[in-house]
């Protein structure tokens, strides 16, 4: 039943039903106990733009919830219907929680009608300033007959389609600030790598720091960029000043105890000239701000990442938003494009910013050619084609994907002997004997990756699902360690916490292995590519990981993957999920899903509520009449 609310009781009825989070409901109450503020407009928006916020979204549109359900997601069910717009602003206009951009109220309401927590809102107009302002500035003088020389004995002479890998070291070198966007096999990595080759050869040495959001990337990142090293033709001495280390982004700008804020900032910037950040896609509107501002007002950015892949878990999605507000390069641009890598370069766009000639995208992949199963996949679900992405698991025409419909008879019983099979060959190396770098590596090849964390097809049931059946093939033991509570050799744990004094962070993957001595420890795979131990005892909140959500799978590559989805439609499934759950593989993937489940995610798109992307193109804020 939906109704009008008319008091706070009204939001406190399906704070009691589980409409409203805690967090939700507990903030419009100190807001109303703080101001007096009674008026129903207000206080359902404070709830509201609470519980977006932290659902993932910057602001609530109002406009796009005026008169609509809100708190329910069916009209049978309990919950509230939205102010007529009209009303809706007036209420909050008039309203002491409520302020314009630039004012400091707990609550800001923009000239499009976006209503903002005051920190989110602080954090986006922040971040366009830093954006636009980084985009803008000079980059330093260069050579440019030899910056042209040597972009072609890095990446060869032109030739009939656009070089993209070309075309996006030569913008990194022309500016100081550059995005560089594509999936799985694209290059983003190797074309970096020559980049600062060419920085370092073009300028006075700079000081050069690599970093992604977890450590899971940041090891893939120094695996990546070491692997690149040993082909690149370089002088040996530039071979040398090439970074190698990537760490996580959190470990760079240096957490304080307060946990929010960071040693590194405005007033105490990084100490680098160039810094490199992957899977810019994980970043959230709050870090990537922080980020920003602690960068010296000399120095480089450059982003690298997927935009088609999941947004951040916290709130925004940075790097969609800047790559879908920035398409064509300008005139001027162009031009200079032109002259410096010969390449022929599709037409300018009439009216451009600097932003906009700072992103390129990388569309050619390396790793997925034309006519595999996994690539073709990917291009289907981005193109919102459920018809296509059915043919291309229904006909069996590519070995590296296949799919299993998870509507047959005795599936969860088939399931978990299919996912035993998968886990038995690094157990199997445990039980020989092997080196704790090889059973690593076995463990890494594989993968199963869930879109929910709970339910007999989430994560939780299927992390017991899969114990038990390993038990059964005394695979690991029936009886766990008693002195350490549920480890036991081989077990994989997932971090949920952070924990800087251990260097472990959320995301983060170990392996529970024994010792010489046979004591248990757990094996993390570090930056560098070795692996640290640490004891059971001493590691922050964990999980076990044989199945792990597709989320957190961010940054990390297997080489086969095995993805579930529920078989009913739920309001997670969506295309970035789905994308990002495949292109995680690099061999084969394998899908256990309904055909309703796969229509409804590459049919849905989840978009994040953002006026990042305006700000990015038109720099301003208005004030409400």
């Amino acid at each position: 039943m939906l109704i009008r609310m008319n008091t706070l009781s009204d939001l406190e009825n399906l704070h009691r039903a589980g409409q409203i989070s805690d967090l939700a409901w507990h903030f419009t109450q100190l807001l109303s106990r703080k101001t007096q503020e009674q008026r129903p407009e207000v206080l359902l928006a404070s709830c509201l733009v609470s519980q977006w916020t932290a659902a993932g979204n910057i602001c609530v549109p109002l406009a796009r919830v005026a008169g609509q359900a809100v708190f329910t997601t069916d009209a049978t069910a309990e919950g509230i219907t939205a102010p007529a717009l009209p009303q809706w602003r007036s209420a909050l206009c008039h309203s002491p929680l409520v302020g314009q951009p630039g004012d400091h109220q707990p609550l800001i309401l923009d000239h499009h009608d976006r209503l903002y927590l005051y920190r989110y809102w602080h954090y986006e107009h922040r971040l366009a300033q830093q954006l636009r302002t980084l985009a803008a500035a000079p980059a330093p003088a260069i050579d440019s007959a030899r910056l042209r020389a040597d972009l072609q004995h890095y990446f060869g002479p032109p030739g009939a389609q656009p070089n993209g890998q070309k075309i996006a070291a030569a913008t990194v070198v022309l500016r100081r600030f550059c995005v560089i966007s594509g999936g799985p096999g694209t290059g983003k990595t190797s074309t970096v790598l020559k980049v600062l080759a060419l920085l370092l050869k073009h300028s006075p040495p700079p000081v050069i720091a690599l970093a992604a959001p977890t450590g899971k990337a940041a090891a893939r990142m120094h695996a990546a960029i070491t692997q690149a090293l040993r082909t690149l033709d370089v002088a040996p001495e530039l071979h040398a000043a090439l970074p190698s280390r990537a760490q996580t982004l959190h470990r760079l700008l240096g957490p304080l105890p307060d946990g929010v804020n960071f040693r590194h900032h405005r007033a105490n910037p990084l100490p680098l000239d160039v810094l490199i950040v992957d899977e810019a896609s994980m970043i959230d509107l709050a870090l990537m701000s922080k980020l920003v501002d602690a960068l010296p007002s000399s120095a480089r950015l450059v982003l690298l990442g997927d935009k088609d892949q999941l947004a951040s878990v916290e709130a925004g999605a940075v790097l969609g938003d800047i790559c879908t507000s920035t398409q064509g390069i300008s005139a001027a641009f162009h031009a200079r494009l032109s002259e410096i890598t010969t390449e022929p370069l599709p037409a300018p766009r009439a009216k451009a910013t600097p932003l906009h000639d700072s992103v390129v995208s990388l569309s050619h992949s390396y790793r997925f050619g034309a006519d595999s199963g996994i690539g073709r996949l990917a291009r289907a679900i981005n193109d919102g084609k459920p018809q296509s992405v059915m043919t291309l698991l229904t006909h069996k025409r590519h070995a590296d994907i296949r799919w299993r419909d998870l509507s047959g008879p005795a599936v969860v019983t088939k399931l978990a002997l299919r996912l035993a099979e998968g886990f038995a060959p690094y157990l199997r190396l445990l039980a020989a004997g092997a080196d704790a770098e090889a059973i690593v590596a076995a463990f890494e090849r594989f993968r199963v990756l869930c879109a929910l964390r709970h339910g007999p097809f989430g994560v939780s049931g299927l992390n017991r699902a899969i114990e038990r059946e390993l038990q059964r093939r005394q695979l690991i033991p029936t009886r766990l360690y008693p002195s350490d509570g549920l480890w036991y050799r081989g077990r994989p744990v997932l971090i949920t916490r952070n924990h800087d004094a251990l260097q472990l962070y959320n995301g983060d993957i170990g392996l529970a292995l024994p010792d010489a001595d046979g004591q248990l420890r757990v094996a993390f795979p570090s930056a560098s590519g070795a692996l640290r131990y640490v004891l059971p005892s001493r590691l922050p909140e964990h999980d076990t990981v044989f199945a792990m959500t597709i989320h957190k799978s961010q940054g990390s590559e297997f080489d086969q993957v095995l993805v579930i989805l529920p078989p009913d439609d739920t309001p997670i499934l969506g295309r970035e999920l789905l994308y990002t759950a495949i292109t995680r593989a690099r061999q084969e993937v394998e899908l256990w899903a309904t055909p309703q489940s796969v229509r409804a995610a590459v049919g849905r798109r989840v978009e994040r509520a953002s006026g990042l992307h305006e700000q990015l193109r038109v720099g301003s804020y208005s004030r409400l009449p």
